[in-house]
């Protein structure tokens, strides 16, 4: 597995990349337990949270937000993740790309309070696509799509 964490830019060879949509703010750190439970793979990983977002520099958002645009476009396949603790109000990616033919993989956790619209949202948009209620469920439905 290739690991690579906003601003970073992954080596030229990437192979399969996988872009980790979800909460950042707010809300446990669940890009590291997906990157624990997808450590063998032969996936790259994109992770939008880094170690130290620098809050009072104007020009972050600006940054961060230009670096998550050009990877979803790159990436593979994206992993959206709805924790409970966050409404996950930036995660409007979902919307934009269940209307592409990008392969997407959707987790909401059962206490997640908008839980429903994402359940109605994805199922008119992409009715293939079947939710899953834990981090180990969609890891496990990223290890099936990356092995064929």
């Amino acid at each position: 597995m290739i690991y690579v964490e906003a601003l970073d830019s992954p080596n030229a060879d990437t192979g399969v990349a996988v872009f980790l949509a979800g909460g950042i703010t707010n809300c446990p750190d669940w890009q590291q337990e997906m990157r624990a439970l997808l450590q063998d793979t032969d996936l790259t990983l994109l992770n939008p949270r880094r170690a130290h977002f620098p809050i009072g520099d104007p020009g972050a958002a600006l940054e961060q937000i230009e670096w998550e645009h050009r990877y979803l476009c790159m990436a593979d396949a994206i992993v959206f993740w709805f924790p409970c603790e966050t409404n996950c109000s930036i995660v409007l990616e979902i919307g934009a790309w269940s209307m592409s033919d990008k392969p997407i993989f959707v987790g909401v956790h059962s206490d997640y309070q908008h839980r429903q619209d994402v359940e109605i949202q994805t199922a008119l948009a992409r009715p293939e696509v079947k939710i899953v209620y834990s981090l180990a469920e969609l890891a496990e439905q990223v290890k099936d799509w990356a092995a064929g």
